[in-house]
C-alpha cells in the first residue's frame, strides 16, 4: 500500500458518484476514466446518493466516529483526574 495516499475533495467525489450513476458506462470504466480505483468509487457510492447528497448511513458513521473520539477524550481526562486526586489525597496526610 502506498504511503502517499491521494486525497480528493468532496466536490470531486460527488461529481464522480453522479457520473457513475448517470453514465451508460459501468463503474470500472468510469473509475478508469477518472484515474481512481473501482473500490474507491464504490465506497464513494455508499457515501453519497446519486444526487450527490450524503447518505444517512454515512451521517451515522460520522456521528459514531465523533462520539468515539469524545468518549476517548473523556476517558483520558477521567484517568488524569483520578491520578491527580490520588496524588493530592496521598500528600494531604
Amino acid at each position: 500500500m502506498s504511503k502517499n495516499r491521494k486525497k480528493y475533495d468532496e466536490d470531486f467525489k460527488k461529481r464522480a458518484v453522479r457520473l457513475s450513476y448517470s453514465s451508460e458506462r459501468n463503474v470500472q470504466e468510469v473509475a478508469d476514466s477518472l484515474g481512481i480505483h473501482r473500490s474507491v468509487l464504490m465506497r464513494w457510492r455508499k457515501q453519497y446518493t446519486p444526487n450527490g447528497e450524503i447518505t444517512q448511513a454515512a451521517e451515522q458513521n460520522d456521528e459514531n466516529k465523533k462520539l468515539r473520539m469524545r468518549i476517548a477524550e473523556l476517558e483520558e481526562e477521567n484517568d488524569i483526574l483520578k491520578k491527580a486526586s490520588a496524588y493530592f489525597a496521598k500528600n494531604q496526610r
